[in-house]
């Protein structure tokens, strides 16, 4: 079986991709480049995994913008559907919530 994330980097790839409205607003608010986030997932590294999110399963995954700084991004696949890969949301995550690398949540 396909994990998520393998499955989601197979779509990106493929360019089968789309944006939620949600994505396009967290990506300027923090200055981050859509296409950026788009070709980093192939770099990405899995922080979790939701298989059974109720909108579909989706993961969340800490890439690097072209400067260095990290971002944390959501993708996922709608609910009963194979494709396409959607970027959710994406941010620079915050470190009083997060160790440093921001790989674990901060308990």
């Amino acid at each position: 079986m396909t994990s998520t994330f393998d499955r989601i980097r197979t779509l990106v790839s493929d360019g089968n991709v789309r944006i939620s409205e949600h994505g396009y607003d967290e990506l300027a608010a923090d200055g981050l480049l859509v296409r950026e986030m788009v070709e980093g997932v192939g770099n990405a590294e899995l922080v979790e995994d939701y298989p059974g999110y109720p909108k579909g399963p989706c993961v969340l995954l800490l890439q690097r913008t072209r400067d260095g700084r990290l971002a944390h991004t959501v993708w996922g696949l709608p609910a009963g559907q194979t494709e396409p890969a959607v970027l959710v949301t994406a941010y620079l995550p915050d470190p009083a919530k997060w160790e440093p690398g921001f790989r674990r949540r901060r308990r």
